[in-house]
């Protein structure tokens, strides 16, 4: 039986803000990526969600970004690399305490938002995520798009590059993800996202916002947990995916 990795971005509330339904999201996934207190999250919110990840079996990631509380990280920063590479291993470390404290331990990295389309090309922030990630434990997995610089510079530091597909993001033809600032972008029907996650489990493949078919091999497809009806669309996927004999695992 084949077995496809679902992550999801989670730990996102903030002080008396809510983001989000983690528990239900454990429900469906196998990795969480939780946020590291840069971009959401705060040391409450990352401990519970830590201990409730560790409760459901799901592999912690840290979701490491741009320190910009205000535009949920989705905005590029340009910064410099030594003070990105700063930001990513306090990122990292702040979630091994919290998770240590919880019995638990991080597993894997996953850049957010800006940082993570930026790396995409930037070589300068992409090198300098990858130092980071490689300083703190080089036995570390990044997560990231086909294609990109820092799963180039990952493979090229020994570390392990981990290929990602988004269940609910529209693709250009190029393998790049459409701008959230364009219409079409997010996508929220559960039936259509389940289509698009078994096209990618089964085939290797997704439809392209033009239409066209884009070869991808992705090791772990990410449901995000802010979109809305996320449940709804985990729920979709995971049903999808067993009716296809594709199990849901780890990719570690």
């Amino acid at each position: 039986m084949a077995t496809i990795d679902l992550n999801s971005d989670v730990g996102e509330s903030f002080g008396r803000w809510s983001l989000g339904d983690d528990l239900a999201m454990f429900g469906s996934v196998s990795s969480a990526n939780v946020a590291c207190g840069f971009h959401a999250g705060d040391p409450s919110v990352i401990r519970r969600t830590c201990r409730e990840a560790a409760a459901a079996g799901v592999v912690i990631g840290a979701h490491v970004g741009y320190r910009d509380l205000a535009g949920f990280g989705r905005r590029f920063m340009d910064i410099s690399p030594a003070e990105l590479a700063d930001d990513v291993v306090y990122q990292i470390g702040a979630l091994q305490a919290l998770a240590a404290v919880e019995g638990t331990q991080v597993r894997y990295v996953k850049p957010h938002g800006g940082l993570y389309n930026a790396i995409v090309t930037h070589t300068a922030q992409a090198q300098a995520v990858v130092h980071a990630v490689k300083s703190v434990d080089p036995n570390l997995p990044i997560l990231g798009l086909p294609g990109s610089e820092v799963l180039r510079l990952a493979e090229a530091a020994g570390l392990r590059a981990v290929t990602e597909g988004f269940a609910d993001r529209a693709y250009n033809p190029d393998g790049t993800l459409v701008s959230r600032s364009l219409p079409g972008a997010v996508l929220e029907d559960p039936e259509q996202v389940a289509e698009h996650v078994l096209r990618m489990a089964t085939e290797s493949a997704v439809r392209a916002i033009d239409g066209s078919t884009l070869k991808i091999r992705a090791e772990s497809i990410c449901v995000h947990g802010d979109s809305p009806g996320a449940v709804a669309m985990a729920t979709a996927v995971k049903s999808a995916l067993g009716d296809a004999g594709v199990s849901i695992g780890s990719f570690l």
